[in-house]
């Protein structure tokens, strides 16, 4: 199976500027046990593009990423506040906020003729028709994002939901929410304990399902989106397993 690298390097290239970033800030939302932080995060900056886009913004105006931005910002500031407050039900409140979110978009969805249409392409995104230009601001928003993190130290506490909102934002933008989930935390969870070691083999579940997703999807003629979340799952579930029955060989 050839891989056409002049239809899938764009979408190839946004699939690896995602693992860059996800992988590692997909470790952290495993360490906090907030699973559910990325899906709520995305569904409020969607709900925000699909409340311009109720009021009749242009589908593709720069609008409508300030709006998503914007939004995220907010709900990263609601999310900082209330781990600050009420630690012990952080999660709970993240699910019940995503929830809200996720019924108040159908809601503004309910009479536009289009809206099927903007739902599935918020959540199954449009990988497969991003293009270069695209990926320019992207990548260095996610640049500064690294560099960021890595500077922090000890405020990464407080910097981890501000920082966050803004890489999901955008991915959400490249590739869809179901991708972003996937990206973040499958290849954080089929490396969960292996501490440092596992960093690399996290980045290579990431690329290699994302390029096996894409190649397979083409001459398929499959969605693509839901093919690379499939395929970081077998991968990953291929390297969780095997993992830990070299880790439980060892000890024995």
């Amino acid at each position: 199976m050839s891989f056409d690298w002049t239809l899938l390097g764009p979408p190839l290239l946004a699939g690896l500027l995602v693992v860059a970033t996800h992988v590692t800030l997909g470790r952290e939302v495993l360490r906090r046990g907030i699973i559910f932080i990325d899906l709520t995060i995305a569904q409020i900056a969607a709900l925000g593009v699909i409340g311009l886009l109720a009021m009749g913004a242009d589908d593709h105006g720069w609008a409508l990423q300030v709006a998503a931005g914007v939004s995220a910002l907010i709900a990263a500031g609601v999310l900082s506040w209330t781990e600050h407050k009420f630690p012990q039900i952080q999660e709970p409140l993240i699910g019940s906020l995503y929830v809200v979110a996720a019924s108040s978009a159908l809601l503004l969805l309910a009479h536009s003729p289009h809206g099927a249409e903007h739902m599935t392409e918020l959540l199954a995104g449009q990988i497969l028709w991003v293009s270069y230009a695209q990926l320019l601001p992207v990548a260095g928003l996610y640049a500064l994002v690294l560099a960021a993190w890595a500077l922090a130290g000890e405020h990464r506490r407080t910097l981890f939901y501000f920082l966050f909102a803004l890489t999901v934002t955008a991915s959400v933008q490249l590739v869809g929410v179901y991708l972003v989930f996937a990206s973040l935390i499958l290849p954080a969870l089929a490396v969960l304990g292996m501490g440092r070691r596992g960093v690399a083999l996290a980045y290579g579940i990431g690329a290699l399902g994302y390029a096996l997703g894409l190649s397979i999807s083409v001459p398929l003629d499959l969605p693509s989106g839901p093919l690379v979340v499939c395929a970081l799952a077998v991968l990953s579930l291929i390297a969780g397993v095997t993992g830990r029955l070299l880790r439980g060989s060892r000890a024995a």
